[in-house]
């Protein structure tokens, strides 16, 4: 075997910003280019969108109605929350939308015997919807004071590189049970979307029309059009006919439910479900909903700024993103979407899809979704798209954010077994102790922790079914308690010590400073 000559061995430098994106996170597109790119990303936000309200709202005693309604609440207030964290939050490219954390809590919520015990379904529906309402209101005041206190700020002190890439990576790597899982539920339609969408944005991704790279920059918006004329010729054909109901739903496009049930106009207004009721069990239990739902921005705030060709968000800039993140929360309890808010992680990976991380792009989305929140009809329509549509992007989607994490390495000393361990024992904890507590509560039907105190239960189990906090706890624990003395280097730290601070990096202020001339009154520090 040839020896190989020193000059030929090829090193790649670590680079603070992510190289090849056209469009970063102050530059844009064309208007035509970017009204189409939001548009692509507010298809993409129609999945989380429909299905936290579809889990829920039968499970309150909801009708239909009831359904569409929270539907088309939930994506006015995330077309609010996105144009607020894009203009005076983190200012990063990041859709704020409905999160599955909250989810636990509100079950237990549901699951109260005083609301149980109410027999006309519609009346049930409202009193758990105001009951939701007050314990966000109240959880969303702890995310406000610790953003804008500055004390999640303080807390990321102790994060480095080496902390972090367990966080970010798990935000990805952790939504594996929305990827290939939900696809196997209609393989005929979940597969050749998959395929489809892989080839076209990678594979076919060199096809310019008129100089515009056309299928890396829409194949998803081409590749859900075409499956979703597929699977309707399917559904009207009779292939699901005589099929279980399971397959019915995620593979049929005929959701009258959604459509008929739909008004032409409507604009979700707050309190319009009623004065929200308080109890001090459901709140604690949601305030574990607001620390994941944190930790779980925290991880997506840092893979939007690389993928948006951004250095990574000052300590201050975070704290201030939490700070705007718990006022979407508070909107969530007065408007009553039926869950709390988080940053949008298969929006974050379409960034690196499409190699456009422009903030244009997504404010842009924003107000598409608030317009078709208010149009009723039309905004049902493209709710109609199956599930498993969504499922086979996200195995793409989540993927590339989960790499971004693991991109961080790069800052870091990996051949120190110190670093190998803390990396290797985080990431695998920070699966398999949520799949834990996963496997336990669908087999016990309630989670480990299982006491006469149910606010001490939704905390335990929402704190630890979620892989992204796991992983910080333990990662952060074990970065600043083993062998920490005079290992800096190896954590990556002088590398990450200049993005601390706002004035610690000249790019600092192109990336993030507030529009208007606010810094004047709200100095960054």
């Amino acid at each position: 075997m040839a020896e190989v000559k020193p000059e030929e061995i090829v090193t790649h430098p670590p680079m603070d910003q992510l190289q090849g994106f056209e469009y970063c996170i102050d530059s844009n597109p064309s208007w035509g280019e970017a009204i189409s790119l939001g548009f692509q990303n507010y298809i993409l936000a129609l999945g989380a969108a429909v299905m936290i309200p579809t889990l829920l709202v039968p499970l309150m005693g909801g009708s239909d109605d009831d359904k569409v309604r929270v539907v088309q609440t939930l994506l006015f207030v995330t077309g609010i929350n996105t144009l607020l964290q894009t203009l005076f939050g983190t200012r990063l490219p990041t859709i704020v939308g409905g999160s599955y954390a909250f989810v636990v809590p509100i079950i237990s919520i549901i699951h109260d015997s005083s609301l149980t015990r109410i027999t006309d379904d519609h009346e049930r529906f409202l009193q758990t919807m105001r009951a939701i309402q007050g314990a966000l209101i109240v959880s969303s005041c702890i995310q406000i004071v610790l953003g804008y206190s500055q004390l999640w700020s303080i807390f990321s002190r102790f994060f480095s590189p080496l902390g972090m890439v367990p966080v970010v990576s798990l935000v990805g790597f952790g939504l594996f049970d929305r990827g290939f899982p939900v696809v196997g539920r209609c393989v005929e339609i979940g597969v050749p979307m998959l395929i489809l969408f892989i080839a076209a944005s990678q594979y076919l991704k060199h096809l310019h029309v008129r100089r515009l790279p056309v299928l890396e920059r829409f194949s998803l918006l081409l590749t859900i059009t075409i499956i979703w004329v597929y699977a309707h010729l399917l559904t009207v054909g009779g292939a699901y006919k005589h099929r279980p109901e399971r397959t019915q739903i995620n593979c049929r496009t005929d959701r009258a439910d959604l459509i008929s049930s739909a008004p032409w106009i409507k604009i979700p207004y707050p309190l319009q479900w009623g004065a929200p009721t308080f109890d001090a069990g459901h709140s604690f239990g949601m305030m574990a909903a607001v620390l994941v739902s944190m930790i779980e921005s925290t991880g997506a705030y840092n893979a939007a700024a690389r993928l948006a060709s951004a250095t990574p968000p000052p300590a201050y800039v975070l704290s201030r993103g939490i700070g705007w993140q718990g006022i979407g929360v508070l909107l969530d309890g007065l408007f009553g979407t039926a869950t709390g808010s988080t940053v949008s992680v298969e929006n974050v990976g379409l960034l690196g899809s499409t190699r456009v991380g422009s903030r244009r792009v997504i404010q842009i989305s924003a107000g598409f979704m608030i317009f078709f929140s208010i149009l009723g009809k039309f905004g049902a329509l493209f709710a109609s798209i199956p599930f498993t549509i969504f499922a086979a992007v996200y195995c793409v989607l989540f993927g590339i954010v989960a790499a971004v994490g693991l991109s961080l390495l790069q800052f870091t000393n990996m051949n120190s077994m110190r670093n190998l361990f803390i990396t290797g024992v985080s990431i695998f904890l920070g699966l398999s102790i949520p799949q834990y507590f996963f496997r336990y509560t669908a087999s016990a039907r309630h989670g480990p922790a299982h006491t006469k105190a149910e606010w001490f239960n939704d905390y335990i189990n929402t704190i630890f079914s979620s892989p992204p906090t796991v992983a910080l706890i333990v990662a952060v624990f074990l970065d600043n308690t083993l062998d920490f003395k005079d290992t800096a280097g190896d954590r990556g730290m002088p590398w990450w010590a200049r993005f601390r601070k706002f004035k610690g990096d000249g790019r600092n202020e192109e990336f993030y400073t507030l529009p208007f001339n606010l810094n004047r009154f709200f100095p960054p520090r």
